[in-house]
């Protein structure tokens, strides 16, 4: 039996490039550089036919840990709710008071970035903010 070593995660979205960018910032995740033979992200995609010029784009943790993020163009726009998301782990460790200080500073830094803040899940001691990324895409800081 085979053991799978990576994985990444595909988001479908309207804008591929804006919401890789997003997650770029939300992860501090980079942009790999431009295939061989082409300076710039752009000159790829000028190179590539019509019809698919901005069709995906992609981002990787910079420390080779994290899962490569792709970013796929579809023509329907988001209608319901999520069955997978991501939980963005800046509370690891912590509880109470302590834990949510920590993901309201991080909601706080995200927010200007486009994302919407939806609701606040606190029992006193365990605490979790559901949020939106640029596209409605639903994400928790946990």
């Amino acid at each position: 039996m085979s053991s799978i070593k990576q994985f990444q995660v595909t988001f479908d979205c309207a804008e591929p490039e804006r919401v890789a960018r997003f997650w770029c910032e939300v992860l501090g995740y980079v942009v790999p550089p431009p295939p061989a033979g082409f300076a710039t992200w752009d000159d790829f995609d000028r190179s590539r036919p019509p019809e698919d010029q901005g069709s995906w784009f992609a981002c990787s943790d910079p420390s080779g840990v994290g899962p490569r993020l792709f970013f796929q163009r579809v023509p329907e726009g988001k209608v319901v709710k999520n069955r997978v998301h991501l939980c963005v782990r800046v509370g690891t460790g912590l509880v109470g008071e302590e834990r949510l200080a920590t993901l309201e500073a991080e909601c706080a830094r995200l927010i200007p970035l486009g994302a919407v803040r939806v609701q606040l899940l606190y029992d006193g001691n365990d605490s979790c903010i559901v949020m939106q990324d640029i596209e409605g895409n639903e994400f928790c800081l946990d």
